[in-house]
């Protein structure tokens, strides 16, 4: 069991650190200047967060020892690739990394091997799901989410079936203090393809096109990490009309990539 298992890899997690956030602004300010002991401070600072992600895998047979060091990959490659300038929290843009991370390595070592397209229909009939949830108030049948996607009931239920312990888009996955990161923070639409585009976005430049209103909503949404539902309730809508003003925004947004 993996609460009862203190050391991992040679790791005492029962000492490990708590950075604090001036520690670590300052630890990455030398990290961008190409200082390597902070480098190395700062990963072993957020070994705790890596910790708190593997637990949500510790029921898959695989050893524990390997999914941790698997997650320590997502981390690493996260502190190489954060930037500063996004204003979001570390642990915000680490977490779907450090989990993609693990997923991948399960899939690969995984002896029944889920294909792609099956995956993608699946996710794809679970994102439909909680569309069709929040509009109507209630969870639709698999003949509805078939409808809505335009395919048969049945290719629906396969995908589903095929794919491991399928869950609620907005599960809560990791939480930081007040904010939270949901599965559906990690679901990835390759027609989209929303993390292409936002690695090479000019965020000041895009957000000046923006009415008030939509960039008071994208910044609780995406720098404050804030639910739908949060920002509905703060700004007195429903979450529907937050999701279309959310999808109009970031729409009009990458009229202006570069």
């Amino acid at each position: 069991m993996l609460n009862t298992k203190v050391e991992i890899c040679g790791v005492n997690t029962a000492k490990l650190p708590v950075l604090k956030a001036e520690q670590k602004k300052a630890l990455f300010e030398r990290i961008m200047q190409g200082d390597e002991a902070a480098r190395e401070e700062y990963i072993y600072g957020n070994l705790r967060l890596v910790l708190s992600i593997i637990q949500k895998f510790s029921n898959r047979g695989e050893y524990i020892d390997d999914i941790f060091q698997v997650g320590c990959i997502g981390l690493i490659k996260a502190i190489d690739n954060f930037d500063v300038s996004h204003g979001v929290q570390f642990s915000t843009y680490a977490v779907p990394m450090i989990i993609g991370e693990i997923r991948r390595y399960l899939r690969d070592n995984n002896s029944i091997r889920v294909s792609r397209s099956l995956r993608d229909t699946a996710y794809k009939a679970l994102q439909i799901k909680e569309k069709l949830t929040t509009l109507n108030s209630k969870e639709p049948t698999v003949e509805e989410i078939a409808k809505e996607m335009d395919i048969p009931k049945e290719d629906v239920i396969f995908a589903l079936d095929a794919i491991q312990d399928p869950i609620s888009l907005f599960e809560p996955i990791y939480h930081d203090g007040a904010d939270a990161i949901f599965v559906m923070d990690q679901v990835k639409d390759d027609k989209n393809t929303d993390t292409n585009w936002l690695e090479n976005l000019s965020l000041s430049e895009a957000l000046k096109r923006l009415n008030e209103r939509e960039k008071h909503i994208l910044n609780l949404r995406f720098f404050e990490g804030k639910t739908q539902m949060e920002v509905a309730d703060e700004i007195g809508i429903s979450q529907a009309q937050v999701s279309r003003l959310e999808k109009s925004a970031l729409k009009n947004m990458k009229k202006y990539i570069s």
